[in-house]
């Protein structure tokens, strides 16, 4: 009999794969995470009662600025929410509507304007009352320079209009991330928005190639020790942090200091996200999680990296990602046409010991982690020919021929499917 068909997270919807006859599929998911019943009342109570800091309403009595950062249109933040309750607070403690500032966290992405920006706020009535407007690295006069980071030395620049405000508000959802162990919080202070001299320092080839810059992990990340050494510079910052369910549902929020609210966010997330699994297999299919992340092949890598751990060296992974934007901005394909003409090692060799990274080619070199691994094979319908040849990786037409042709190759009937891509992440524990 063969197994019932696997939804993987696609687009804004899902793609259905037909496990092959003799196929033994181990679906690997995050437990069951329980919204909450009353998300907008669940952020009044976290901005009544922060983390490590007074409520919201006395912090803002006579200030005269607010910068409330939020992340940019790739990541799915329940920005509609709490924007107008942030928003709100602030007004009714007496801070002027001028001087409150939404500013979108792009780092080194493109902005992001128009009905996209509409879709990105949520809520009409913030982008009517208060100032909205995108962060762009590569503006000097809009940053202030800080110094260097005491540690590695990283010459520190951040977007003028956080620095000078009297109060500064991080917004996030705190999720895995493949370089800096964790989403959220002190990371869209740094890269979100700071100078691309900052941001192309610490993602270098030193810090990217760094064992402990990746998933879940924070102790010892020197991108995640960079990020709390900025935000001393900075001199602190609130944050409302966010965590959601597979259907994008609101399932914890807290606010307060920066540093404290956030690692509370990722012990509640790390208890759902991180899934032990017993073995390890030859053929493991994923997704990269579905609109927003999979508009492009650049956040596609993500989901590559999320279930290494549980991927037998030589074995075979197969991505699916709508790529429905192409492939990413002008700088990343250019690393990938490198790594295409290079290889793999030509491309790691040509950027050992770069100080600056090249803009995105981080990116391409995160991808070398499951190249080594094993063999990458994506499933896309939103790739043209020039751009599938530029992922460097085997194109697939059919998800379920491609699991059949794995499992003949290798032997072996049994595989593992991670539907949501990288938000869950699979620990191999023998």
């Amino acid at each position: 009999m063969r197994p019932a068909p696997i939804e993987l997270l696609y687009g804004r919807g899902v793609v259905s794969v037909s496990p092959p006859a003799g196929c033994v599929p181990t679906l690997i998911e995050k437990r069951a995470m329980p919204a909450l019943a009353d998300p907008v009342g669940a952020v009044a109570r976290a901005l009544a009662a922060p983390v490590g800091a007074p409520p919201l309403a006395e912090l803002a009595r006579g200030r005269r600025s607010a910068c409330i950062l939020i992340c940019d249109i790739t990541r799915p933040v329940p920005n509609g929410l709490f924007l107008p309750s942030l928003v709100r607070t602030l007004l009714d403690a007496g801070v002027p509507r001028a001087g409150i500032t939404v500013l979108v966290a792009t780092g080194l992405h493109r902005a992001n304007e128009g009905a996209e920006l509409a879709e990105l706020v949520g809520d009409p009535w913030v982008r009517d009352t208060v100032t909205v407007v995108n962060h762009d690295a590569t503006v000097d006069r809009d940053h202030v320079l800080l110094g260097r980071t005491p540690g590695r030395g990283t010459v520190v620049r951040l977007d003028r209009r956080l620095v000078e405000a009297e109060l500064r508000i991080a917004t996030g959802l705190v999720e895995p991330h493949f370089m800096a162990g964790w989403s959220g919080g002190r990371k869209v202070i740094a890269p979100g928005v700071a100078h691309a001299e900052t941001i192309t320092t610490f993602h270098n080839s030193a810090f990217m190639a760094h064992p402990r810059a990746a998933n879940c992990m924070l102790e010892g990340n020197p991108l995640h020790e960079e990020q709390l050494a900025i935000v001393g510079m900075l001199g602190g910052a609130l944050a409302l942090n966010t965590v959601i369910d597979d259907r994008r549902r609101l399932a914890f929020v807290n606010f307060g200091e920066i540093v404290r609210s956030h690692l509370e966010a990722v012990a509640f997330a790390r208890g759902y996200a991180q899934v032990p699994v017993r073995r390890r297999f030859r053929t493991v299919v994923t997704s990269a999680a579905g609109y927003p992340l999979d508009r492009t092949y650049y956040q596609t890598v993500k989901g590559m990296v999320g279930p290494l751990d549980i991927l037998e060296p030589g074995g075979d992974l197969i991505v699916a990602s709508a790529c429905s934007e192409g492939m990413g901005s002008k700088h990343y394909v250019e690393a990938q046409r490198r790594l295409v003409d290079l290889g793999p090692d030509g491309f790691a060799a040509s950027i050992a010991g770069k100080p600056h990274a090249d803009v995105d080619e981080w990116q391409t070199q995160m991808q070398l982690k499951p190249m080594r691994v094993g063999r990458v094979r994506l499933y896309t319908d939103g790739l043209d020919a020039i751009g599938a040849g530029l992922t460097g990786l085997e194109r697939v037409a059919d998800l379920a021929a491609a699991v059949a042709e794995s499992m003949a190759r290798h032997r072996d009937p049994e595989v593992a499917f991670v539907p949501e891509g990288p938000y869950v992440v699979p620990v191999h524990v023998p």
